[in-house]
């Protein structure tokens, strides 16, 4: 739904064996690589004054805005030039991850 957040974590793991000597039975060990790709699809603000939201779709607009404005606080957190003893992480679900 375009009205929620979405997170997709792909992890890709790859291991080879590594031989040893001249006998491939005789193993050395084994090699490993990992990556992690993290894609995040967020909903869009909304003003509800102009759309006219009311009820339930209203609260999931204040949801919403409250959220991307948790992330925004974190993202700004993290790039001031001089840094900061708290980040404000835990301030919404979103930003937890």
């Amino acid at each position: 739904s375009s009205r929620s957040h979405a997170v997709f974590i792909v992890v890709v793991e790859q291991s080879e064996a590594i031989s040893a000597g001249v006998s491939e039975a005789s193993s050395g060990g084994w090699s490993s690589r990992a990556g992690r790709l993290n894609l995040v699809d967020l909903a869009g603000s909304e003003r509800p004054r102009l759309t006219g939201a009311t009820g339930q779709r209203l609260e999931e607009t204040k949801k919403i805005n409250q959220s991307l404005s948790a992330l925004g606080n974190v993202i700004s957190a993290l790039t001031e030039s001089r840094p900061r003893q708290h980040i404000p992480y835990r301030d919404s679900k979103l930003t937890r991850l």
